[in-house]
């Protein structure tokens, strides 16, 4: 496993470490704080984080007679896009 941090540093030609790092900081707290508004977030080639309701649901606890129900949730669902699906793919 690499530091992404080196790799964001050597491939943007950043000066240091900390300047690398302030670059991915800026982006994954920018997509927190849209997701947080409930926007969806694409990154073309990479992939898109969308937002959306899981559902409330029950269910039963195994071994007991108990049930339960979960609330409603936001959650925030990944898709991948087609270049990383290829360059997963080793294309």
């Amino acid at each position: 496993m690499r530091n992404l941090i080196e790799v964001i540093k050597n491939k943007g030609d950043y000066k240091s470490n900390v300047t690398a790092k302030a670059a991915l900081v800026a982006v994954t707290e920018s997509i927190k704080e849209l997701v947080a508004k409930g926007e969806d977030v694409s990154i073309i080639g990479f992939g898109s984080f969308k937002v959306s309701t899981r559902a409330a649901k029950s269910g039963k606890i195994p071994g007991t007679d108990k049930t339960y129900t979960s609330e409603p949730k936001q959650v925030v669902k990944f898709k991948v896009g087609s270049k990383l699906a290829q360059a997963a793919e080793g294309k």
